[in-house]
C-alpha cells in the first residue's frame, strides 16, 4: 500500500512506469493453482470420500459400530482363550497321543492332527463370535462399500515388503541384545520335510487356516471392537500384544508384535479383512520357506 500511495502522488511530468504481469504468467498461475487442486481432489477422493458419498477422515477405516461391546471385549476374548485356544493349541496332539496310545506321533500323524485340531477351532471360533456379537449375523470379511477406495491388494503387497524389512532390522536387533532365536521350528521343519501329506497339512494349517482364524479373531473383532474407545493405533498395538501373547512364545515375543501391527495397520487403512489375511499368508509362506531352507 506504501508504494502504491508514493506513486500517486508523483509529479505528472515523472514517467512512472508500472509492470503489470503477463498473460503468460496470469496462465500459468492459473494452471498451477488448477493443478494443485486437482491433485487434492485426487488425494482427497483416494483416502477420505467412499462410493456413496460419505467423508471418512483420517487413516483408519474401521466402522464406528463394532462387534463387541467395549464392557464384553476382555471377558469374550478372555473366554475363547480359555474355552478354545488353549486348550485345542496346546493341548490337542496330547490328546490325539492318548487317543492312538503313542508318546510321539510320526510327523505325518502329527500334521494331519494339527490341521483338523485347528479347523475344529476355527469353525468353533466362528461359532463362538457369531453367537457373542453385537449385530448378526455377522460379515467377517467386509464392512462396507468404504473398503473399494482403497485396494486391499495392494494395501497387502506393501504390508508384506514392509513387514520383511521390519522383521529383518527387528531380528537383529534381537539377536544383539536379548539372544532371541529365529522364528523357524525344528518340529515344523521335520513335519514339512517327512512327505507331500504332511507338507501339504502344514501349508494350509500355516497358509490358508491360521490366518483366517487369527485375523477374524484379532483385527476383525478385537481390533474393531477396541478402537472406538481409543485411538486407532493403539488399539492396533494392544491388539497386537494380545496377538503375541496368545502364541505363548516368549522368544518369538518381539516380533509377533511387529507381525500384529503391520497386520493391524494394513486391516485399518482399507477396512477389509481380505488385507490382512493375505498378508498373513504371504508372511507364513515365507516363513515355511525359510524354515526349510534355513
Amino acid at each position: 500500500m506504501a508504494a502504491l500511495c508514493t506513486i500517486h502522488y508523483l509529479p505528472a511530468k515523472i514517467n512512472t512506469q508500472i509492470q503489470l504481469p503477463s498473460i503468460t504468467t496470469q496462465k500459468f498461475h492459473l494452471r498451477r493453482s488448477i493443478s494443485i487442486q486437482f491433485n487434492r481432489r485426487i488425494w482427497y477422493n483416494f483416502c477420505c470420500k467412499n462410493n456413496e458419498g460419505h467423508n471418512q477422515t483420517g487413516f483408519s477405516m474401521l466402522e464406528s459400530n463394532p462387534p463387541w461391546e467395549s464392557e464384553d471385549v476382555w471377558s469374550t476374548i478372555g473366554f475363547y482363550f480359555f474355552s478354545l485356544h488353549i486348550p485345542m493349541s496346546f493341548g490337542g496332539l496330547s490328546v490325539v497321543a492318548h487317543l492312538l496310545h503313542q508318546s510321539d506321533l510320526e510327523p505325518q500323524i502329527k500334521a494331519i492332527a494339527i490341521l483338523v485340531i485347528e479347523t475344529v477351532e476355527l469353525f468353533c471360533a466362528l461359532l463362538l463370535l457369531q453367537f457373542t456379537a453385537k449385530h448378526k449375523p455377522v460379515n467377517f470379511f467386509q464392512l462396507g462399500k468404504m473398503q473399494r477406495e482403497r485396494n486391499w491388494m495392494f494395501t497387502a503387497v506393501l504390508g508384506f515388503i514392509s513387514l520383511v524389512l521390519a522383521m529383518f532390522f527387528t531380528a537383529l536387533i534381537a539377536d544383539k541384545f536379548d539372544g532371541i532365536k529365529g522364528m523357524s521350528d525344528q518340529t515344523v521343519k521335520e513335519i514339512l520335510l517327512s512327505g507331500s501329506v504332511a507338507s501339504t497339512a502344514c501349508t494350509l494349517v500355516y497358509c490358508v487356516i491360521a490366518p483366517l482364524l487369527e485375523e477374524i479373531v484379532y483385527r476383525r473383532f478385537l481390533l474393531t471392537s477396541l478402537a472406538p474407545s481409543m485411538e486407532w493405533y493403539k488399539a492396533v498395538m494392544l491388539s497386537s500384544v494380545i496377538f503375541s501373547a496368545a502364541h505363548l512364545s516368549g522368544e518369538n515375543f518381539i516380533q509377533l508384535v511387529v507381525v500384529g501391527m503391520v497386520l493391524g495397520c494394513s486391516y485399518c487403512w482399507t477396512g477389509d479383512l481380505r488385507s490382512s489375511i493375505f498378508l498373513h499368508s504371504m508372511y507364513n509362506a515365507l516363513t515355511l520357506l525359510l524354515t526349510v531352507f534355513a
